[in-house]
């Protein structure tokens, strides 16, 4: 059987000595609140890109002609958003990601929805 190595007792204190860093917890509602804004912003634009897609198809256009135009805005909605929200050079690459794939994503949904009640 292997021994067991002995600690120093000064190993231990320092082992014992962490201490959490303080939370902001201003920083981080800001931020959040900075974030639901752009998320809601870009929703909008999302139920705006579904409704061009659907006038778009009701206009018996084939679907390649607007869903490169709403990809390209879905794409370009983080150089939006940087001037149009307050704040948003503090989000992060998956907080912009998260908006794209929302936006995108969200603009399907809706302009497949309304393919589909026409």
């Amino acid at each position: 059987m292997a021994k067991k190595v002995r600690r120093k007792p000064d190993e231990e204190a320092e082992e014992k000595a962490f201490d959490f860093p303080v939370f902001d917890e201003v920083a981080f509602a800001t931020k959040e609140f900075q974030l639901t804004g752009g998320v809601a912003i870009a929703g909008a634009i999302a139920v705006l890109l579904g409704a061009f897609a659907w006038l778009c198809t009701s206009a018996t256009l084939p679907w390649y002609v607007p869903f490169p135009i709403c990809f390209l805005v879905a794409i370009l909605t983080p150089w939006f958003l940087g001037r149009l929200v307050a704040g948003a050079s503090a989000f992060t690459k998956g907080d912009w990601a998260g908006i794209v794939a929302l936006e995108f994503f969200g603009f399907l949904a809706v302009w497949f929805v309304l393919v589909d009640l026409h």
